[in-house]
């Protein structure tokens, strides 16, 4: 029986010093994966506006990446779908805002984080497309 407990209490010890390094590695890797889904999503609507002539308005939004838009002109030349599957959801399970116009460009996607709330640190810090690329053009 006090073979149990200390093996017990070593594994207890154990995981304690293991685990945030694994929980700070996960948010690592949902940041990275957020970071690509931005990317992507931002060359898709790069591809759409070849086609149409414009980027999506704020109130069409991502969904015109899937789906031909209502308006009957824009129809006629729409080309897509832009993306494989349907618009992703951010690596915390939440959709991606399209804001338009940007900050600095026609647009913006923003990811929240995991807090899902404007501003934040660490794995709750909001993810820009104009700040992905911006580092990304810097490199």
């Amino acid at each position: 029986m006090m073979e149990i407990l200390i093996v017990l209490a070593i594994m207890a010890v154990i995981a304690s010093l293991v685990g945030p390094s694994l929980f700070n590695q996960l948010d690592k890797s949902k940041i990275t994966a957020a970071k690509t889904q931005i990317k992507t999503l931002e060359s898709s609507l790069t591809t759409l506006r070849l086609e149409i002539g414009r980027f999506p308005t704020e109130a069409e939004g991502l969904s015109m990446l899937v789906a031909p838009p209502s308006d009957p002109a824009t129809r006629d030349v729409w080309r897509g779908p832009y993306l494989d599957d349907e618009i992703p959801l951010d690596p915390w399970g939440n959709a991606y805002e399209y804001v338009s116009p940007g900050r600095s460009a026609a647009f913006d996607i923003v990811c929240y984080g995991a807090d899902h709330r404007e501003g934040g640190v660490g794995a709750d810090k909001d993810l820009r497309s104009d700040e992905i690329m911006k580092k990304n053009k810097s490199k």
